[in-house]
């Protein structure tokens, strides 16, 4: 798991005066937090952040040499540039369930026989910080034509340790037949 050294936020300084110097704010709540808090880092840790981790991403903060256990929220960024603006994390106690979502993964999609359709990108569930899923690869090599998968046929979803927050019948993917997906009058 991820260390990223974070700073109390100074919150005299608003947050367009702290962009402009390189820093990002961001916040920390829940958890066994009493209080939420404002936090700040830099604005290189953010970008990397934000590229390599996605919301419900479990990371520790560095704080003053304390660690925190959070997750990632949410992220904000600048359209135009593609800077981190803000982040938001959900402070992680050991003894309490979190909500949170797994994003989906295709692999070998190049391999498949039909037209693929993938219908579901994230599931949302809930586990204790352990338990927690970030991502889920499906592996598509050796898929028929025909294939529907559905939630429950993920294994990492069929865990006691996990409860999920959709139905479980709810479809992930299906590849169609190629005659099917086709365009109205191509040939």
């Amino acid at each position: 798991m991820d260390i990223i050294k974070v700073e109390k936020r100074d919150t005299r300084v608003n947050a367009k005066q702290l962009r402009r110097a390189g820093i990002v704010p961001c916040c920390v709540y829940g958890g066994s937090l009493p209080n939420a808090f404002s936090i700040q880092m830099e604005q290189k840790a953010a970008d990397q952040l934000m590229r390599t981790k996605r919301e419900g991403s479990r990371i520790q903060l560095e704080l003053n040499g304390e660690i925190i256990h959070v997750q990632i929220k949410e992220k904000v960024k600048d359209l135009i540039s593609g800077k981190a603006e803000h982040i938001q994390f959900q402070s992680l106690r050991v003894d309490q369930k979190v909500n949170s979502i797994a994003h989906i993964f295709l692999k070998n999609t190049d391999n498949v026989p039909g037209v693929l359709e993938q219908l579901l990108y994230e599931v949302p569930f809930s586990s204790f910080p352990k338990d927690m899923i970030d991502t889920v690869t499906i592996d598509l090599e050796g898929k028929p034509t025909g294939t529907v998968l559905t939630v429950s046929d993920i294994p990492e979803f069929q865990s006691n340790d996990i409860e999920l927050q959709i139905k479980p019948d709810s479809m992930v993917l299906r590849i169609n037949d190629k005659k099917r997906g086709a365009a109205p009058g191509a040939d």
